[in-house]
């Protein structure tokens, strides 16, 4: 590093030369004061140079600007996947083999609705399978889920019936929705139902959403929750 000196009438003027003999700007001048300087009685007698001592301080070079990444348009969402026709087999024979392990002899029909393939069980036997309130059903369903959703890597959703029973399950919680509400409504207290799968607690939501007198709340823990129906005052 580099030291030089230099002078002036006053202070200011000695790192203007620095400045201007180093052709660098004063910013980058590391200044010490040797001398200030004294301009004598009356400027005319005893007058002394300031005398300063200067390094030069080497800055870094700024980086380039960056150009800011132009603004994309929002991605629109994005619909759910088409429901492959590998799927569907996987699905259905994954069905039919637990089946023929329990045994049971009976058919399994597949269609897809939207994004979820429904599985249909058929014979003389089949009505055992549904068990109560739906929950033999329900654990088939959430096996052939599994099978599926690990097998493919695909989340998709299935759903297994018999008998046609998820469709009169649906029209007898409907039913039961709008008693309840009613009552609700007549007593003025909240009503609670029984414990129900999230399947069966969107039916009870569903039916009421548009009841501007009720509220409907789930209530509880794990997977099986009552839903509370609630009177707005």
């Amino acid at each position: 590093m580099e030291i030089f000196e230099f002078e002036g009438k006053n202070a200011t003027e000695a790192i203007e030369n620095a400045s201007r003999r180093l052709n660098v700007p004063k910013d980058e001048l590391n200044i010490e004061i040797l001398e200030p300087g004294s301009s004598g009685i009356f400027g005319l007698v005893g007058g002394r140079k300031a005398r300063i001592r200067v390094t030069v301080v080497k800055k870094a070079p700024e980086p380039p600007p960056v150009a800011e990444p132009e603004a994309r348009p929002a991605a629109e969402p994005e619909a759910p996947p088409a429901v492959q026709g590998d799927v569907v087999a996987v699905a259905r024979d994954s069905l039919k083999t637990i089946l023929d392990l329990i045994p049971i002899e009976a058919s399994v029909t597949a269609r897809v609705e939207e994004d979820r393939i429904i599985l249909s069980i058929e014979g003389d036997q089949s009505g055992i399978l549904i068990g109560r309130k739906g929950r033999t059903l329900d654990a088939l369903q959430f096996i052939v889920s599994k099978i599926v959703n690990k097998s493919l890597d695909q989340k998709v959703r299935v759903v297994i019936d018999s008998e046609n029973y998820r469709e009169r399950r649906k029209e007898s919680l409907v039913e039961m929705a709008l008693k309840i509400g009613e009552k609700a409504k007549r007593i003025q207290k909240p009503i609670t139902t029984g414990p129900l799968n999230p399947h069966d607690r969107r039916i009870i939501h569903l039916a009421l959403k548009d009841d501007e007198e009720l509220d409907t709340k789930s209530r509880g823990d794990g997977v099986l929750k009552k839903v509370l129906i609630i009177p707005r005052k």
